[in-house]
């Protein structure tokens, strides 16, 4: 035989050897669905997480307990070992519920629909009372100057853009005010600071979300108001119908205290030295239950372990199941993780998070090395019947993002987004707003990925 057809023979076989690999690995990602769909816990322990626990904000009772039983389902999941990594978080809490109006012209007063942002100083307990002038921007702010801004209150007016089709990018414009806005009106002489809500739909519910201060810089009070209290309130201030703004908010920044991040994990067989990590953050605002952000992608990372000890899959690689402590407002649990698998003589191969909502699965994204890039890609196949079809460059999530210098391949979930931004930090985010099958069929494809990171590395 000739050198020639030699290699010809040896590319059928190894294309043959491919094929039924393959087919073999679709056959196993449909035994998990199956087990998913059938049999799936996600949902169940969701309405625990948001009906029995509720609210989650680091530091609080709520977080305290949410520990206890995200460590109970994954005893119950069967993980070979479930452990807890302290680590000390902020404790911001609320206080009273927030008040303000707007003062008019004609001596009458509106009420304003706000709440405090989170990390926010609470303001003297008489409230403030100032003028009020609204931005649209950051470059509007530094026009006005000093003169302008000292002693008034900064009404930040961004619209998300609702013409950005995935729903982040608006969010990412938008957050800035959210986080730097205080500051940069305080450092012009500003008393306190009002921000539109960062949502695309027009409606009554003020969304929270973390500010932070400068050191160098006053801290002043910050609260959002709701998407049509800040129409309302622009549209009296174009018509020079405000004479002044009053609030009056009652929240502070506690001591650090000690929390965890809760952990499940099955050894691998053959490689348990080499690590897959999965997971979301148990912490959550106060305003609701945190059911999208993030109890889906705790509950979901859960039931990867579930499913796997069900159908008796023996990971080659040992995967481990992270609720992640204090991302909301601090990112101290996945920091601390990092820090602790710097330390271990292991090797992170990979992490998965699912922290943008519960809904239908579109994609991933990923940050990675070009090798590790080309073998995620190569599987993009076998998401195709599930309807995840996008495979972007560029993605992980915050608390898996500490991992990235040990060579972490990082992969984020990438759900729908066109829903998430409408209860993102809101009242809102309750387990009803979270469907059974959506939830399961981002488990789904979760746990496919895992699965073939846990058979063939990275």
């Amino acid at each position: 035989m000739s050198r020639f057809s030699i290699l010809i023979l040896l590319g059928s076989l190894f294309s043959g050897v491919a094929v039924a690999q393959s087919s073999a690995d679709s056959l196993m990602i449909k035994k998990i669905s199956d087990e998913v769909f059938m049999n799936g816990q996600a949902y169940n322990n969701l309405r625990y997480l948001c009906k029995k626990v509720g609210p989650r904000l680091s530091g609080s009772p709520g977080a305290a307990l949410a520990v206890e039983q995200t460590a109970r389902m994954l005893r119950e999941a069967g993980a070979d070992t479930v452990y807890l990594q302290p680590c000390m978080v902020p404790q911001w809490v609320r206080g009273e519920k927030e008040t303000g109006k707007a003062v008019l012209t004609n001596g009458k007063s509106i009420p304003l629909n706000i709440v405090s942002l989170g990390n926010a100083v609470g303001t003297p307990a008489s409230g403030i009372t100032g003028g009020i002038l609204e931005v649209k921007s950051f470059q509007e702010l530094e026009a006005l100057g000093a003169d302008k801004v000292k002693g008034k209150i900064v009404f930040y007016n961004f619209r998300m853009d609702p013409r950005h089709i995935n729903t982040f990018r608006a969010y990412g414009e938008a957050g800035v005010y959210r986080s730097q806005g205080p500051s940069k009106a305080a450092a012009l002489g500003a008393v306190g600071v009002i921000v539109r809500t960062l949502s695309p739909v027009l409606d009554d519910n003020p969304h929270t979300g973390a500010t932070r201060y400068d050191e160098d810089k006053p801290k002043i009070p910050a609260v959002a108001i709701s998407t049509n209290g800040a129409v309302e309130l622009s549209g009296l201030i174009s018509a020079g119908k405000v004479r002044s703004v009053y609030i009056k908010t009652n929240c502070k920044m506690l001591e650090d205290v000690l929390s965890y991040n809760v952990v499940g994990e099955l050894r691998g067989s053959e490689h348990p030295d080499e690590v897959i990590t999965v997971g979301g953050h148990l912490d959550s605002w106060d305003l609701a239950e945190g059911a999208h952000d993030d109890g889906t992608g705790c509950m979901q990372s859960i039931e990867i372990i579930r499913s796997f000890k069900a159908l008796g899959i023996r990971p080659k690689r040992s995967v481990r199941a992270v609720m992640f402590m204090n991302e909301e407002n601090g990112l101290r649990g996945g920091t601390k993780y990092a820090e602790i698998a710097r330390t271990e003589s292991k090797k992170f191969i990979m992490a998965l998070e699912s922290d943008a909502g519960g809904f239908t699965p579109r994609g991933f994204g990923f940050s990675a090395s070009a090798a590790q890039k080309s073998r995620i890609l190569s599987w993009q196949p076998l998401f195709r019947q599930y309807g995840t079809l996008e495979f972007n460059e560029g993605g992980g999530g915050a608390d898996i993002g500490p991992l990235r210098p040990l060579g972490t391949a990082l992969i984020g979930l990438n759900p729908d987004s066109q829903r998430y931004m409408d209860l993102h930090h809101a009242k809102t985010d309750v387990f009803e707003a979270v469907s059974e099958r959506e939830l399961n069929l981002g488990t789904v494809v979760m746990a496919a990925m895992v699965y073939l990171v846990s058979e063939y590395g990275l």
